[in-house]
């Protein structure tokens, strides 16, 4: 068969002659009526991986492992590596003395910038690693969302985007994690936002001076419901408290739930709203507010909605991109929440049945127990 590269397979800016010698990467065969075509690239990622192979030798012999690469052909790009051997640096192995390896795949990348950082199994190290040369001060990561918060230091902002987004970008392509940057001057203020909203919470709701309600903000109440339904003494070892106001905290706490549950749910019937959606796993009073205000009031009505009709998207409309909001977008749910949601209410409305549950057997050990032979047969 034939060797076939596309101008997109290729680094921008290259020309190249009749019968000129171009080294390659096949990253697919594809079998066709007039044979097989080989399709080559010199922009994809295992390229540049494969050329570090053939210039460092703990690569090719696999003591250095390549755990993934992110590049924009021809400007920069990232690699991410690890050493089975503990004694060898990777880094180090990979820019070799005064950086001649690095610097030999860098003139086959048309002088692509690299930049080879140490791999981890600890996802924020590994993430703070990609974005170097950046510093950063916190990461937060969202594990369902695949989406990671990572706060730099307000001076270190253009550095951590890059030019045109790029260190961003490839840091984000590098780990699997979408990355938002926000400067620490903006979570400080994000912060204390917060701090005064639950602040003036807990006054409307508990009827406390502002005093007593910082207090409870500081000591890591965020909601009405924390409050509530904790501990008594977690509120009575608080410096200042003592049983008896931690006793008329909870009170009040518990009379502020108890009357808002009654006006959401007077609120639901005049919405319309049927009875069975509360019986849905996972949709609470609020929710079923939000849902027939959406104009979603019945089981079957939540189980025809798609995941973006719940949690808000984007639709194409014409050249642009339309943020469209979705029915509990201010519930911030996660997609696999958003998915099991309309699961559920799919079971609930009997379009499909429940997945059966696998029983779980269990093995003992020789201490007068029973193992998993000594359970017996289900008679037919």
């Amino acid at each position: 068969g034939e060797g076939i590269m596309r101008r997109d397979q290729s680094i921008p800016r290259e020309a190249f002659q009749i019968n000129d010698r171009i080294r390659a990467y096949i990253y697919d065969v594809r079998r066709e009526t007039k044979g097989p075509q080989i399709m080559l690239s010199r922009a994809h990622g295992g390229f540049m991986a494969k050329l570090f192979a053939q210039e460092v030798p703990e690569v090719y012999d696999g003591v250095i492992e390549i755990k993934s690469v992110s590049r924009d052909p021809g400007s920069r790009a990232k690699m991410a590596v690890f050493s089975n051997d503990s004694s060898i640096d990777p880094v180090g192995a990979c820019v070799g003395m005064r950086g001649s390896r690095v610097q030999a795949v860098v003139a086959e990348l048309q002088n692509e910038k690299v930049d080879i950082i140490q791999w981890s199994p600890d996802d924020a190290t590994f993430i703070v690693n990609a974005l170097a040369p950046a510093e950063v001060s916190k990461v937060v990561l969202d594990e369902d969302e695949d989406r990671v918060e990572v706060v730099v230091p307000d001076e270190q902002l253009s550095l951590a985007i890059g030019r045109r987004g790029q260190n961003v970008r490839l840091a984000s392509q590098l780990t699997g994690w979408q990355v938002d940057i926000i400067t620490e001057s903006q979570d400080s203020e994000r912060r204390q936002k917060e701090f005064a909203e639950r602040t003036a919470l807990f006054q409307e709701a508990l009827d406390v001076d502002e005093v007593i309600a910082q207090l409870l903000v500081t000591e890591g109440f965020t909601t009405v419901e924390d409050l509530a339904y904790i501990d008594e003494n977690e509120i009575a070892v608080i410096e200042g408290f003592d049983e008896e106001t931690a006793s008329e905290l909870q009170a009040r706490a518990r009379d502020y739930l108890e009357k808002e549950v009654a006006e959401l749910d007077a609120k639901r019937k005049a919405l319309g709203v049927d009875d069975d959606l509360l019986t849905v796993e996972g949709v609470t009073l609020a929710m079923a507010v939000a849902l027939g205000e959406a104009g979603v009031k019945t089981v079957e009505d939540l189980a025809d909605l798609a995941t973006d009709e719940i949690r808000g998207g984007y639709e194409p409309r014409g050249a642009d991109r339309v943020k469209v909001p979705g029915a509990l977008e201010s519930f911030s749910l996660s997609v696999p929440d958003a998915e099991a949601l309309i699961l559920n209410a799919r079971i609930a409305a009997g379009w499909i049945e429940a997945p059966e549950v696998e029983p779980e057997i269990e093995a003992y050990d020789d201490e007068g127990s029973a193992t998993a032979d000594d359970v017996a047969e289900p008679e037919q």
